[in-house]
């Protein structure tokens, strides 16, 4: 298992740099997330090669966002997040195609997203939409040489998985945010492996605690300070066979947050 961090790429922003903070501090890997359309270009494919040429580091996975609105929380969430909305997921099936493309302009084999609120009825309009919007990206997807990875948390880890044998692609897997399951109150992420261990194909270190009313999220909270048992977390992982890059993720922004990723490279080094 190889430790990496999330880069995240706008308008403006030193890619170049940014890959090198990774690099310095001890990371030789990084997810790249993108949500800003504008971006997915050649001529930014380009920049982002050189940038990769320069400092060495390995993008394991390019994390594709979409077109806004977006609300983190059970309420506006379930309206606005991934392609589960039926009003925007044509948009958005759009931009993962074009995410895809960019993708291989990259060189990189995997596609993350967030696909939102799977309705855990298959019988629902919502959600067979959904799947034929996801075959589509999935289908781009297998014609770039690429895997398409759901990240969890929005969805139960069987309905997850029942999504993925729907679609019925053999390019399809999970990027594993096991604080998500958690933020979302949706499993224990330790379970969820006896679930869907099979489809894990890259994995968020990130840390947090159960929702504690209806309305909002769980909190995030430092590696190692919340509910995630990383060492068996970690074990589990082992046990499935797992040994992909590790990338750790943490939402907040500044010094602390720094402080935060260090502390939690150094915890996950004693464990892988």
């Amino acid at each position: 298992m190889k430790l990496g961090v999330i880069v995240r790429a706008k308008p403006g922003v030193d890619i170049e740099a940014e890959f090198n903070k990774a690099i310095n501090m001890g990371f030789p890997t990084c997810q790249l997330v993108i949500w800003e359309e504008e971006l997915l270009t050649e001529e930014y494919a380009k920049y982002i090669n050189e940038c990769v040429e320069k400092t060495g580091i390995e993008i394991t996975a390019f994390w594709c966002g979409w077109q806004k609105p977006v609300v983190w929380n059970f309420y506006e969430g379930q309206a606005t997040l991934g392609l589960v909305p039926e009003s925007y997921r044509y948009n958005r099936m759009c931009m993962l195609l074009k995410g895809s493309d960019f993708a291989k302009m990259i060189n990189v084999k995997n596609l993350v997203t967030h696909a939102g609120f799977m309705p855990e009825n298959p019988l629902s309009e919502q959600y067979t939409g959904t799947i034929a919007a996801l075959k589509v990206v999935v289908n781009r997807c297998k014609e770039n040489e690429q895997n398409f990875l759901f990240e969890t948390g929005q969805e139960t880890p069987i309905t997850l998985k029942r999504a993925i044998q729907d679609i019925g692609m053999d390019n399809i897997g999970i990027n594993l945010d096991p604080a998500n399951l958690l933020l979302y109150g949706k499993a224990n992420p330790v379970d969820s492996l006896d679930v869907f261990g099979e489809y894990v194909m890259g994995v968020h270190a990130k840390d947090g605690e159960y929702p504690t009313n209806g309305h909002s999220l769980g909190e995030e909270k430092p590696l190692g300070e919340g509910r995630v048992n990383f060492p068996v977390f970690i074990a589990k992982l082992k046990e499935l066979g797992y040994d992909g890059p590790i990338t750790i993720e943490r939402e907040i922004k500044g010094e602390k947050q720094i402080e935060d990723i260090l502390k939690a490279k150094a915890i996950l080094e004693k464990l892988i």
